[in-house]
């Protein structure tokens, strides 16, 4: 499989040598990655009919701005309380737990009617993909109509992935959140190096945001269907990422998402379709008995990477949104 790499002015042309050294083919996708990422939000929402307040970070004249624009974080979970403020038979909102900065960790809660199987879907486990939590909020608003709501996405540091935690022993900071879990946990796929960004952690569930999910959908059965969302590389995957095994319905779920725009997506398991990926959050779900569980990895192919255009972010919600209704209606329909 193809490589993504991102590399300081410095080291460009020893990579160069080497990849040329070895026979190792190679293409520049992204020429300055400061030009793309380095904009900031202001960059971003130009042309959206966005102004912003340079004091508060705000938006003073917004237009849709929640789904159009990238955000600086700051209390997002005021936009939820609102939500459940204003749909209070429908939508709840619940505290799981604690991050490990001690923030609180919410999950939605939209009722769809008793006996009804109950479907997951997260957003944004890796920071830096950051159009995953927009179409996350945009999913949310289709689940139920609300009031523009903030975005909450990194600008400081916006290639950050890892948790943020610390261990003894090492000065590197963070856990790959998808390679935390009790699934062929620590084999092939995942790093013992704490400063790698595929770190898999000590131990499995050590990641207060890993552990929450983990308690929060062991207690509760009536899960029928997982489904994490990351970017990018435009595939959808299923159990497992040490082995390899099919499944059905990726099919008919990437042919609705591609009807839309004619966004060419792959599928298969995460160990065929992409790499080895021990320890990830699909995995243990699938070990579970949730059967429908999946992975997204959103838009692009890498010429953005993780820095999409905002402009990108209703067309990828648009599309990713009816491939999850497929599997929305097929968990309905084929109950277990």
């Amino acid at each position: 499989h193809p490589v993504d790499i991102r590399v300081p002015p410095s080291s460009l042309q020893p990579l160069k040598e080497h990849l040329e050294d070895n026979d190792i083919s190679y293409s520049i996708m992204i020429k300055d990655v400061q030009v793309i990422g380095g904009a900031g939000e202001e960059g971003e929402t130009k042309g959206l009919g966005v102004v912003w307040d340079d004091v508060s970070s705000r938006p003073l004249s917004p237009r849709h701005w929640w789904t159009t624009s990238r955000r600086r974080c700051s209390k997002g979970p005021a936009s939820w309380y609102l939500l459940v403020a204003e749909n209070p038979n429908l939508v709840s909102k619940l505290e799981i737990g604690r991050s490990t900065e001690d923030r609180p960790l919410y999950v939605l809660k939209v009722r769809g009617g008793t006996n009804r199987p109950a479907i997951w879907i997260d957003t944004g486990i890796h920071s830096r993909e950051w159009v995953t939590q927009a179409s996350g909020v945009w999913f949310a608003k289709k689940l139920q109509p609300w009031p523009p709501a903030e975005v909450t996405l990194p600008f400081q540091n916006r290639l950050w992935r890892k948790t943020r935690s610390t261990y003894s022993g090492s000065t590197c900071v963070g856990v790959d959140a998808n390679r935390n879990w009790n699934s062929a946990f620590g084999e092939s796929g995942a790093s013992r190096n704490p400063c790698s960004e595929t770190y898999h952690g000590p131990y499995p569930n050590s990641e207060p945001e890993v552990k929450a999910i983990v308690d929060f959908v062991s207690n509760h059965g009536n899960i029928k269907a997982f489904i994490s969302i990351h970017s990018y590389s435009q595939l959808l995957l299923y159990a497992y990422g040490y082995t390899s095994t099919p499944h059905e319905i990726a099919e008919q779920a990437v042919t609705a998402l591609s009807s839309l725009y004619g966004t060419s997506y792959e599928y298969g398991s995460i160990f065929t379709t992409i790499y080895q990926a021990s320890g990830n959050s699909v995995d243990w779900t699938y070990d579970q008995g949730i059967k429908y569980s999946f992975t997204f990895e959103l838009r692009d192919t890498g010429y953005y990477g993780f820095l999409l255009p905002a402009s990108q972010i209703i067309p990828t919600a648009q599309e990713t949104w009816l491939a999850l209704k497929v599997i929305m209606q097929y968990t309905l329909e084929h109950p277990y």
